[in-house]
C-alpha cells in the first residue's frame, strides 16, 4: 500500500524518535549524529563561531595513536576510538565531557597480522562508534567489534571472526536499527552486510552484495589488487511508503535493503569505488556519492514500488563537476553543500542537480560538515574551520585555526562543539 506524504511524514517522525533518542540536546549518537546528516537538532543551541587555541576552549585532551573515528556522546561521556600507528592494538577512551578528563582507556584488540595501509588518508580506526543508554559498541572492521557498558566498562561481548581484507584499512562505521547492530564489510574479497544482536552479539541475518564485478578475466583471475571493490559507506535509513529502508552504497552499486532481514529491495549501479561519504535524504529522493574514479553524485527517487535495478528509472538527475570524494554533503532548506578533498566548495539547487554558487576553502578536507544555528562548519586537515552562512551566495562567517588538522567529523552536545584533531580532542564553547 501506498502511503500519501503527510503519513509518511508522521511515521518517519516516530521512527526517529525511536531509533535513535537523537533529539536529546547531550545526545550524538553516530557518525554525523543522530540523524546521521550532520544536521544539530533543537537549535538554536549558541554554538561558537569563532575559536582558537586561546579562545572558546573549554578543555583540550590529548589522544594517543592515530585514529580518525569521530566523537559519540551520551550525557557527561564522550567515546572515541583509538589505534597505534601500526594498527597492532587498538582500543577507546571515554572522556568526562565537562572536565576532558579521562574515565576509561581500553585495549580492545591486539593484533599480530596488519595489513599495511599504504596511504595517509586513512587510519585504523577510523569507524566512529555508536551509542545508545547504557552501551557504547566500537568496530574495527574485520579486527573485531565490541560493545561495553557505558556504567561500569565492562565488556559485554566482543567478535573477532567477521572475514573481509580491507587492505587500506576498514572506513564503515556501525549503526543500530531497533535490536540490531548493523556491519558493513567491503573489502577486497568479500562484500556483505551483517546484523548482530546487540545484546549478545550473535549473528541474525548476513547479506552479500549481488555487485556484477566487471574486473574479472577470462581466467577467473580478479583484474589489479582489488580496490575496485572496496568501500568505507556506513548506511542510511529512511522511511518509504510506511516502511523504513536502509541505503548502503558500496563499490560499483548502491542498495537499499530491509533492517530487518537484510533482503535486498533495489539497487543502482554506477562506476564509482571506496566511497566514504555518508548519503543524506531531501524529502523523496536520497542523494549518494558514488566514491573513488570520478566522483559523482546521484539524486534516487525513492519509491515504495521500486524493485531490482533501478539506475534507469529513478535517477533524477547525476553530476560530476566538483563532487568530493570523502567529505559528506550537508542540506539546508532546498540546496546541498559540499567541498571537495581540495577545498572547492559548492552550493548545489537539489531539484535539479544546478550548482549555484561554487567558491574555495584554501586545504584540504576530509572530515563531514555539521549545520547548526543557521550556520554550516567545515573542518580542514591543516586545523581550519570555516563558518558559512548557507544561501544564494558564499558568506564566510568566521575561519578559525587550531594547532593541528581534522580528519575526524564533529559531534555537538548541549552548546558545545566537540571536534577531534589528529592529536587531541577538544571541546570548543562561548565562554
Amino acid at each position: 500500500m501506498y502511503y500519501p506524504k503527510s503519513l509518511q511524514i508522521i511515521f518517519f517522525s516516530f521512527f526517529l524518535l525511536s531509533y535513535s533518542n537523537g533529539k536529546e540536546k547531550h545526545t550524538w549518537t553516530d557518525f554525523r549524529g543522530p540523524s546521521g546528516d550532520g544536521i544539530v537538532a533543537d537549535c538554536p543551541r549558541n554554538l561558537p563561531i569563532k575559536w582558537s587555541e586561546q579562545e572558546n576552549i573549554v578543555w583540550k585532551t590529548e589522544i594517543e595513536g592515530r585514529a580518525w573515528s569521530s566523537p559519540v556522546i551520551w550525557k557527561e561521556q564522550v567515546w572515541v576510538t583509538n589505534s597505534t600507528l601500526d594498527g597492532k592494538s587498538m582500543g577507546a577512551f571515554c572522556i568526562n565531557s565537562k572536565t576532558g578528563d579521562i574515565i576509561y582507556k581500553f585495549e580492545l584488540f591486539e593484533n599480530d597480522n596488519v595489513e599495511p595501509l599504504g596511504n595517509s588518508v586513512n587510519s585504523y580506526g577510523s569507524p566512529s562508534p555508536t551509542i545508545e543508554e547504557g552501551r557504547v559498541y566500537i568496530h574495527f572492521g574485520s579486527y573485531g567489534t565490541v560493545a561495553i557498558n557505558t556504567e561500569t566498562g565492562k565488556i559485554i561481548w566482543k567478535r573477532t571472526d567477521l572475514p573481509c581484507r580491507h587492505f587500506r584499512g576498514p572506513g564503515s562505521s556501525p549503526v543500530l536499527f531497533e535490536e540490531l547492530l548493523i556491519l558493513t564489510m567491503d573489502g577486497v574479497d568479500f562484500q556483505y552486510l551483517i546484523a548482530l544482536d546487540k545484546k549478545t552479539g550473535k549473528t541474525i541475518w548476513k547479506t552479500d552484495r549481488s555487485t556484477k564485478w566487471d574486473d574479472v578475466e577470462p581466467n577467473g583471475k580478479i583484474r589489479g589488487d582489488g580496490d575496485l571493490r572496496k568501500a568505507y559507506s556506513t548506511p542510511t535509513f529512511t522511511n518509504v511508503g510506511g516502511k523504513t529502508i536502509m541505503i548502503s552504497p558500496g563499490a560499483k552499486s548502491c542498495f537499499a535493503y530491509d533492517p530487518k532481514d537484510g533482503k535486498e529491495i533495489w539497487n543502482v549501479t554506477y562506476s564509482g569505488y571506496s566511497n566514504a561519504s555518508r548519503s543524506v535524504i531531501y524529502k523523496d529522493n536520497i542523494i549518494i556519492n558514488t566514491g573513488y574514479g570520478k566522483p559523482h553524485l546521484i539524486s534516487i527517487k525513492l519509491d515504495p514500488k521500486a524493485r531490482g535495478n533501478i539506475t534507469k528509472s529513478h535517477v533524477n538527475w547525476d553530476i560530476f563537476k566538483r563532487v568530493p570524494k570523502r567529505s559528506s554533503p550537508i542540506i539546508h532548506k532546498d540546496n546541498l553543500y559540499m567541498t571537495t578533498d581540495e577545498g572547492i566548495l559548492t552550493c548545489l539547487d537539489l531539484q535539479n542537480g544546478k550548482s549555484v554558487w561554487s567558491d574555495r576553502m584554501p586545504g584540504h578536507f576530509s572530515s563531514s560538515p555539521i549545520l547548526a544555528d543557521g550556520n554550516i562548519y567545515f573542518f580542514s586537515e591543516m586545523g581550519h574551520c570555516y563558518v558559512i552562512k548557507p544561501g544564494e551566495k558564499y558568506q564566510l562567517v568566521a575561519r578559525n585555526q587550531l594547532d593541528s588538522g581534522f580528519m575526524a567529523s564533529p559531534a555537538v552536545s548541549g552548546k558545545s562543539i566537540y571536534a577531534r584533531t589528529k592529536t587531541h580532542l577538544y571541546r570548543i564553547e562561548k565562554l
